[in-house]
This record gives structure tokens, sequence and C-alpha cells, in this order.
């Protein structure tokens, strides 16, 4: 399979890998299933309209969830909380469908990184990376960066 996105996330911070169906349109949660792995380990699965974590992975026991309430509407993304180096990997969303037997799958790819040495303002709680398949899309980082960056030179400039 050709990779779909690649994400990018920091260690202690919360990624949403993404993954929709197309078109989009209503979905029938109570006869599909979502699996969220890497190779064979299971991630997230969720089926019957309901999470169904039973097999997940004990590394990422506690710190996945999707979007339920967007769920019907083709939003298939998987939120991981607390990122740690070892989630670094080739992550599949496999979505099928019971009654006709439909099979979408994506692959995303998360890198990893450990926190910088210099020191940076926090992130305000509750804020999240979010990953886009556009290859023009500005790196998160650099975004941040500039956010912070650009007040201090913009004060000094008027000293």
């Amino acid at each position: 399979g050709q990779l779909d996105t690649t994400c990018h996330a920091f260690v202690g911070e919360t990624v949403v890998l993404p993954c929709t169906t197309t078109p989009p349109g209503e979905l029938t949660l109570a006869r599909s299933r979502l699996y969220w792995q890497i190779d064979r380990k299971i991630v997230h699965f969720f089926q019957n309209g309901k999470d169904s974590l039973e097999d997940q992975d004990k590394t990422f026991h506690g710190r996945t969830s999707l979007f339920l309430d967007q769920m019907k509407h083709g939003n298939l993304s998987l939120k991981i909380s607390n990122v740690q180096l070892h989630d670094e990997a080739e992550y599949f969303c496999i979505y099928k469908q019971t009654e006709n037997h439909q099979t979408k799958k994506s692959k995303i790819k998360l890198n990893v990184s450990a926190p910088s040495r210099i020191e940076e303002p926090p992130t305000p709680s509750g804020q999240s990376q979010v990953c886009s398949g556009s290859p023009t899309d500005v790196p998160c980082l650099a975004v941040l960066l500039l956010s912070f960056l650009l007040p201090v030179l913009l004060g000094l400039w008027h000293l």
C-alpha cells in the first residue's frame, strides 16, 4: 500500500492521525468495523457502534480515542495522547462495512521526535497536533515557532 500521509509529533504531545471515507456520507456504524493497527498490533478497534478494546496493544491502553460524534460523517481519525518514541510507526486505518463487504484502507506514517533541549513555552492544554495529507502544508513546528517569534520580533522593532 502507498503512504497516504505523514504526521509528526513530539514526545508527550497529542496527535491526530487523519482518516476519512470518501465520498463522505452517513455511515452505518452499527454495521461496520474500524481497525487502527500497526502490522498485526491492534491500536484501536471499533465495531457494532462502539469501542472494542479487549485486544488493544497494552502500550496504547488509555491513550487512544476516536471522534465518535463525527464518525457517521466519515471522520475515522485516531487521536493518540501522550505520544511516546515507540509510537513511531506506519499505522493502518481499515474500515469495513459488514453488509456490502466494502473495505477502505489508508496508511499513515507517524514520526516522533524527542523534545528539544531548548526551553519552549508550554503548549496550551488541550491543543493537539493535527496532520493532513497535503505535502504543501507548513509543518506544525514551523507554525508554532512563527507564532512565538513574530510577536517578540515585532516588540523589539518598536523599541
